[in-house]
């Protein structure tokens, strides 16, 4: 497990859109509920209220280097906003771990 985003500081925690979670914290989580890569999972199955999910998600999604391994759809469910596009769901790719 990486040391990214211990020892975080509140000021720079509250600077950071994805300091509330890592992205290989994410990808875990991702993971746990989809049960493998390209599973589409819903949003609000990570335990976020809806203003974070649409913080953490929307910083991922505003990376080209990480959004690419990102798909969002919209389907039945709980609506979110992913950086101004309305989304349901989301499945990683399993390339995303050649950036972890």
């Amino acid at each position: 497990m990486s040391a990214e985003g211990t020892g975080t500081s509140s000021s720079t925690a509250s600077q950071s859109p994805n300091a509330m979670m890592t992205l290989g914290d994410l990808v875990r989580l991702y993971r746990s509920r989809a049960g493998k890569f390209g599973e589409p999972v819903a949003l609000s199955a990570f335990g976020l209220t809806k203003a974070e999910t649409e913080r953490l998600f929307s910083g991922y999604d505003e990376d080209y280097h990480i959004s690419r391994f990102f798909q969002f759809s919209e389907v039945a469910g709980e609506k979110f906003t992913i950086d101004g596009v309305p989304a349901t769901h989301v499945s990683i790719d399993a390339e995303i771990q050649t950036i972890l």
